[in-house]
């Protein structure tokens, strides 16, 4: 009998485990339809995290870097209501930047699993140095610099590993959760700030020696959800991610806490919007650009830790 309930009692900590860490964490919120019909939604099997709202007659379509994915609820509603006309008619993908770049040189075409999705975007939203690099190359226009964000360690709650900072990182006895380079802009400030902190060897140990040598940094290709994930199921201890998404797993409630980098190692990203050549709905992509950079947008992105775009003195 106490066999069976000891069974029991671990198979209820699982799922309760699992729904916790499984995306989506919004519980709804990050949905903009106007109609939802029936929610069917099953944890870590049958969920979409990254395609948000009713793409059947969108009048705005964005394809937003996923790592600002918990900003978007407070960005849409508060837009929605000074443009009442675009109401349940908004739909966004929060994939990774380089996914989202691969979708549109595809005819903006992209299957998850047995989806596949052809949609034109109105505004792609990225690092400065990816919207840069496809405006010069006369894929996008009307170029908006709106947030700012700076890195942080993130670990489990009552940081368990003791990691004090970026050097710590090199430890064999650390299983790291990193984003991937090949998808992920923001592994690039990472390797940076790594050679802040501790050179070449640093950054080569970190991404290069450990996942052939020691076997222990998995490569994510959706940083925002996989480290968390990780860290909560246990299979990572720890990563670098964007302070804003230790913030966010606090404002949700989950065990995870983050470890500050000083500013003399830290690397600032600035994020980037701008209007796709050719764009279907040209007039909602421009006031939704406005609307990144006015006192209201500004201040759904501070909420959860990003910073302002900073004008170097003597800049126009």
């Amino acid at each position: 009998m106490m066999k069976a309930a000891a069974v029991c009692l671990s198979a209820c900590l699982s799922a309760s485990l699992l729904a916790q860490s499984t995306p989506p964490w919004s519980k709804g919120a990050n949905d903009p339809a106007g109609s939802k019909g029936f929610v069917f939604e099953v944890p870590d099997i049958d969920n979409v995290p990254d395609l948000h709202g009713d793409p059947i007659g969108a009048k705005l379509v964005l394809f937003i870097g996923g790592n600002q994915f918990f900003v978007l609820p407070r960005l849409v509603a508060g837009f929605e209501k000074l443009h009442p006309e675009l109401a349940g008619h908004i739909f966004y993908e929060t994939l990774p930047p380089g996914v989202l770049r691969k979708q549109m040189a595809e005819g903006n075409t992209v299957t998850l699993g047995n989806l596949t999705l052809d949609i034109a975007p109105d505004v792609y939203e990225a690092g400065t140095s990816a919207v840069q690099e496809l405006h010069e190359q006369g894929l996008l226009e009307n170029v908006v610099q709106y947030a700012t964000n700076d890195l942080e360690i993130m670990v489990a709650a009552g940081n368990p590993k003791h990691i004090t900072g970026l050097k710590d990182l090199g430890r064999s006895d650390l299983r790291l959760s990193m984003p991937n380079v090949e998808f992920e802009g923001v592994s690039k400030q990472i390797i940076a700030s790594l050679k802040k902190a501790g050179g070449d060897e640093l950054a080569k140990k970190v991404y290069a020696d450990s996942p052939v040598d020691a076997g222990n940094v998995f490569l994510t290709q959706i940083h925002h959800r996989q480290t968390p994930m990780r860290i909560l199921q246990h299979q990572s201890d720890a990563g670098v991610t964007w302070a804003s998404e230790v913030i966010f797993q606090e404002k949700i409630g989950n065990p995870i806490e983050g470890v500050k980098i000083p500013s003399t190692e830290n690397t600032t990203g600035t994020y980037a919007a701008a209007m796709v050549k050719n764009a279907p709905h040209t007039a909602a992509a421009t006031v939704w650009l406005a609307y990144l950079q006015s006192a209201e947008g500004q201040a759904a992105f501070r909420e959860f830790g990003f910073g302002p775009v900073v004008v170097p003195q003597g800049h126009p």
